[in-house]
């Protein structure tokens, strides 16, 4: 997954606190719904994505009608499949219509409008299933994936991304919604205070942001530093582990539960 943190998108405050839920029905899909450039969709226009989800935030946080604390959404992916952190895993979303709607499933949204940039890129869809997985993991999604306008009056998700998700919401080119799933077995704490240099300790990286608990001011990378360590001690924290084993050095179930993926 080609994650992007709100950090890295230089996203603003929320208002407020945001509600936090436990878990979700699954998750609902929707796209912008107002023109997007067909232009967004190019490789070299892919820098002004994160440009794009801070003017979302700022409209939505100039809404008063709906007086949104935040981006309304969990979650956006962009054209070209990467996945941008908006409310985030655990928050409940406001882009549902109702209180009950919004508290039943995740909201993901796409970078498409009605008009211009209307159909998802091959990247799009696969970063959808991405968002939809990592909800999953770290927020006690369901599995139910389905459309804002199943349960709400809406034109949303629009024509072509409604159909991807009637047919099953599959990654392109496959079959299988729900490919098996590989975890990195623990590799000892001596590893870890080797030093080492890997990509498991990006992928350890990569889960520790999507569980909220990032120490880093850049990466992750495949370097083992101090903020890897700092990052995992705020995990043993949110696992409510004692203190004595809350010095950052993973342990095999503190591992385990992280379910860092293979390669």
């Amino acid at each position: 997954m080609k994650f992007v943190t709100r950090a890295q998108w230089r996203a603003r405050p929320s208002r407020y606190a945001l509600t936090h839920i436990r878990g979700t029905r699954g998750v609902k899909i929707h796209y912008e719904g107002t023109a997007v450039p067909a232009s967004l969709a190019r490789p070299e226009n892919h820098p002004k994505c994160a440009a794009r989800m801070r003017a979302l935030q700022a409209s939505h946080l100039a809404n008063t009608a709906e007086n949104y604390s935040d981006i309304a959404y969990n979650a956006l992916v962009c054209p070209h499949g990467y996945v941008y952190e908006g409310r985030g895993a655990h928050k409940k979303t406001g882009a549902n219509g109702t209180a009950t709607l919004n508290s039943a499933h995740y909201a993901v949204c796409a970078m498409l409008g009605n008009s211009g940039l209307t159909k998802p890129t091959d990247a799009q869809l696969a970063g959808l299933r991405d968002a939809v997985e990592w909800l999953r993991d770290s927020g006690g999604a369901g599995h139910e994936i389905r459309g804002h306008r199943d349960g709400y009056p809406t034109a949303c998700p629009g024509g072509p991304l409604y159909a991807w998700v009637k047919q099953g919401a599959l990654r392109p080119g496959g079959s299988n919604p729900e490919p098996p799933r590989k975890y990195e077995p623990f590799p000892g704490v001596g590893w870890f205070k080797s030093a080492p240099r890997s990509p498991i300790v990006t992928a350890m990286g990569r889960r520790l942001v999507a569980e909220g608990c990032s120490a880093y001011t850049e990466g992750p990378g495949p370097q083992w530093t101090d903020a890897d360590r700092a990052s995992f001690r705020k995990w043993q924290r949110k696992l409510g582990d004692a203190p004595e084993y809350g010095d950052g050095w993973p342990g095999p179930q503190q591992w385990a539960a992280l379910k860092v993926p293979s390669a």
